[in-house]
């Protein structure tokens, strides 16, 4: 059974999220990051640098969540594209949620500047389409969504000039898979 290391408030999180909305069972390791779980030889074993999430899917294990959730999406979504440019177009807002949203959103001395810059074309772009890509949901939605997600409950920025993201962040996070794995914590 695949097993999904994290610990409490860590982006585990999102791929809980991807692997309940996909139905793949999983084990949910929770790790006291407080304690040093993380640094134990034997966790250290599977990801030397002892940070999480962290899969191991039978003998492979992976770090990184953007990283992850692509390898699920190949593995285990059946709606996962055979084109490569639809591929790259979900790798590009996975890659974009990880390496420019959340620094842009989530690092302070960023934040004034760059918030607009990305959250106005976002939001532009999500009055149109119910998901990132269009009319379905994919994995792109969970790297994107989950990240949108973070800023209401993390920081004090106001959104309401945003309103397609302020929908969107609505609409996905009511989704049964979202709930279960942000409220549920691996239970």
């Amino acid at each position: 059974m695949l097993k999904l290391y994290g610990g409490a408030r860590s982006r585990a999180s999102i791929v809980q999220w991807y692997l309940e909305e996909l139905g793949v069972p999983y084990e949910f390791v929770l790790l006291d990051m407080q304690a040093g779980e993380h640094r134990n030889p034997a966790f250290l074993a599977l990801n030397p640098i002892g940070k999480v999430p962290i899969i191991q899917d039978g003998d492979f294990v992976l770090s990184e969540s953007g990283a992850i959730l692509l390898y699920l999406a190949q593995k285990y979504d059946p709606s996962y594209p055979s084109a490569p440019e639809q591929q790259a177009e979900l790798y590009q807002w996975v890659l974009f949620a990880n390496a420019t949203l959340g620094p842009g959103v989530f690092v302070e001395t960023s934040r004034e500047k760059e918030a607009p810059v990305l959250l106005g074309p976002l939001s532009d772009r999500l009055q149109h389409h119910p998901y990132i890509l269009g009319t379905s949901f994919t994995v792109a939605d969970v790297a994107l969504g989950s990240m949108l997600a973070y800023i209401p409950l993390m920081l004090k920025l106001d959104l309401s000039p945003y309103p397609g993201v302020v929908a969107y962040i609505t609409h996905l996070t009511e989704r049964p898979a979202y709930k279960k794995a942000m409220s549920g914590r691996g239970k």
